[in-house]
């Protein structure tokens, strides 16, 4: 523990010594006035911050741990994106599994966690750009405009000319970011751009833009040609398309819908994919919950019959579409069903030998407590919040499943999100 007393309440630099990691990756001092939240530092380091309540912003480090190391990018410390690339592989995979045995523990859940995947691959395939203008010049250039990522709680805008962390897919991105928010800045209004690599280029979205007139429509349409942009949507909706945005998933090219839900990197997705095949793999009937445009699905239907249910009609779509004309899939349906208000029941649970969940960050409490109350053998759950997940877990244990194992997955490198995959059994 830091032993500090009369600690000032704002921004007076104190010396802290830091003792554990928090589960928001920020280095945490244990004081008699309570806890203090230093980001950019690390545990065991002694540093010297500008206080803010329980808040500490780094102004130096008096002695470093002996696991700093040097960040990747230029932009860290500044740039909201990463929390974490000051802190060497082993301790901080260590911390990251962490999360997950801890938010387990509190459940009052014991099971085996396996080690953490590292499943960052070639990294990031999908990034929001922000724009905003810095000046009230009708016609926009590029030095009245910030593209980037926003600060670190900051809404300012870092602008960047690279981010190590992007796929190799995304090449090009940002420049393409550049040159539509050029087109776009006269419009006064800040931008969000949603970039997404594709096998048949760039997939765009731009929001905040507003209405579209036709003369600049045709401006973008020539830029779609030069930054290999396949697609670009306003909210969503088609502004232009030159080629349909596909990514393939198991046997199936699979035609994106705009801004519909991706994991984070391809190696993710197959991480993920091959531990949830790996757990069902004695199944012959599958229902896929939350399918998004088929993650699991597609892969499932190699070797089972699947039903698949999401609440983005879509994202639905994009999936009975992608089977068309694949052969060697098994017969895949599809239903457009909010499973937050309409969950699968038990009577139609029991056509399933297995059933594979992965809900958004909120978890799937209404669908779990239908699962624990039916008697469908074989539970898979995926998720992105240990939190949420432990919660449904332990609905599922007190209805008579045994949670198996856990694996950890993180194909969010450097940031306090981790992925993980649970199995229950009947």
């Amino acid at each position: 523990m830091a032993h500090v007393s009369g600690l000032p309440q704002m921004n007076v630099p104190v010396t802290l010594h830091l003792d554990h990691m928090g589960h928001r990756g920020d280095a945490v001092a244990d004081t008699p006035e309570g806890p203090i939240y230093v980001p950019l530092a690390l545990p065991g380091e002694t540093v010297e911050v500008a206080r803010q309540h329980d808040r500490g912003q780094l102004v130096s480090v008096i002695a470093p741990s002996p696991q700093r190391i040097e960040p990747i990018c230029r932009h860290f410390g500044v740039c909201g994106g990463c929390a974490l690339q000051h802190w060497a592989a082993e301790p901080y995979q260590a911390w990251k599994r962490g999360l997950v045995v801890e938010a387990l523990a509190r459940a009052g859940l014991e099971t085996e966690v396996a080690s953490l995947i590292p499943a960052h691959g070639a990294g990031r395939r999908r990034a929001t750009f922000h724009a905003r203008g810095t000046g009230g010049a009708a016609k926009a250039g590029r030095d009245l405009l910030a593209v980037g990522f926003a600060g670190r709680r900051s809404h300012a805008i870092v602008a960047i000319d690279a981010c190590p962390i992007l796929a190799p897919g995304l090449d090009g991105a940002l420049p393409a970011a550049w040159a539509v928010a050029q087109v776009l800045a006269p419009l006064a209004k800040p931008l969000d751009i949603q970039v997404t690599a594709t096998e048949t280029g760039l997939d765009m979205d731009v929001r905040g833009s507003g209405p579209l007139k036709p003369d600049r429509i045709a401006t973008l349409a020539e830029l779609a040609g030069k930054h290999r942009l396949a697609r670009l949507t306003r909210h969503g909706e088609l502004v232009l398309q030159r080629e349909p945005p596909l990514l393939t998933m198991g046997r199936a090219r699979v035609p994106l819908p705009p801004g519909s839900f991706l994991q984070a990197t391809a190696a993710g997705e197959a991480t993920l994919a091959s531990l949830v095949m790996e757990a069902t793999e004695k199944a012959g009937r599958i229902a896929d919950l939350f399918s998004g445009v088929g993650t699991f699905g597609l892969r499932l239907a190699e070797r089972a019959r699947v039903a698949a249910y999401e609440s983005s009609a879509p994202a639905v779509e994009a999936l009975v579409k992608a089977t068309r004309g694949v052969s060697g899939l098994k017969p895949v349906t599809a239903e457009a069903r909010d499973l937050f208000r309409r969950p699968l029941l038990p009577l139609e649970l029991k056509a399933f030998d297995a059933v594979v969940f992965d809900p958004p960050r909120q978890g799937a409490e209404a669908q779990v407590r239908q699962l624990a109350a039916s008697k469908v053998p074989l539970v898979v759950g995926v998720s992105c919040d240990p939190v949420t997940f432990a919660r449904d877990a332990q609905i599922l244990v007190e209805g008579g499943y045994r949670l198996e194992r856990v694996t950890p997955v993180d194909q969010f490198l450097y940031s306090a999100h981790v992925e993980l995959v649970g199995v229950f059994r009947r």
